[in-house]
C-alpha cells in the first residue's frame, strides 16, 4: 500500500494520521447525540428558576452575610482596639497616680518615722536625766548619811586599830 497524497485529500489524510498513530476513534453524529442536546436544554430551561436562581441567589446572600459578617468583625476589632488604647492608657495614669501616692506615703512615713525617733530620743533623754538627778540626789543622801555617820566610824575604826575603846 501507497502512501496517499496528503495534499490531495485531507479528510483522508486525517483518517490516515490517526489509523498510523494507532487511536481507533468513531465518532457518529446520529439522532439520540440531537436528542440528548435537546434534553439538556430541557433540563437547563426547567431546572433554571427552580433550582439554579434559588441555589444562586442563596450563594449571593451568603455571601453578603459573610462580607457583611467580615465588616462587623473588622468594626469591632477596630473597636477593640480603641477600648484596648483607651484601657492602656488609663492603666498608665493609675500606675503614676499609684506610684506618686506610693511616694507621698514614703514620705509620710520617712517623716513620721523621724518624728518619732525624735519623741523618743526626747523621752529617753528625760528618763536618763530624771535617773541621774535620782542618782545624784541618792548620792547625795548618803555622802550626808556618811559625814554624819564620819565620827562614829573613825571611832570604831581606831577602837579595831588600836584593840581598845577610844572615846572622841
Amino acid at each position: 500500500m501507497t502512501p496517499p497524497d496528503l495534499a490531495s485529500n485531507p479528510m483522508a489524510n486525517a483518517k490516515n494520521l490517526l489509523v498510523l498513530s494507532g487511536a481507533d476513534v468513531n465518532v457518529d453524529f446520529d439522532l439520540s447525540f440531537v436528542a440528548q442536546i435537546a434534553l439538556f436544554g430541557l433540563f437547563i430551561v426547567i431546572l433554571k428558576p427552580i433550582l439554579f436562581d434559588p441555589l444562586l441567589k442563596l450563594f449571593e446572600e451568603r455571601e453578603k452575610l459573610t462580607d457583611g459578617a467580615r465588616a462587623q468583625a473588622r468594626a469591632m476589632d477596630e473597636r477593640a482596639g480603641e477600648l484596648l488604647t483607651k484601657f492602656e492608657g488609663e492603666l498608665e495614669k493609675v500606675r503614676h497616680e499609684a506610684a506618686r501616692d506610693r511616694e507621698q506615703l514614703r514620705a509620710e512615713t520617712a517623716r513620721l518615722e523621724a518624728q518619732m525617733m525624735e519623741q523618743a530620743k526626747a523621752d529617753a533623754s528625760k528618763i536618763l536625766a530624771e535617773g541621774r538627778e535620782k542618782i545624784a540626789a541618792e548620792v547625795g543622801a548618803l555622802r550626808r548619811e556618811l559625814e554624819a555617820s564620819r565620827p562614829a566610824l573613825a571611832q570604831q575604826i581606831a577602837s579595831k586599830v588600836l584593840g581598845r575603846e577610844v572615846v572622841s
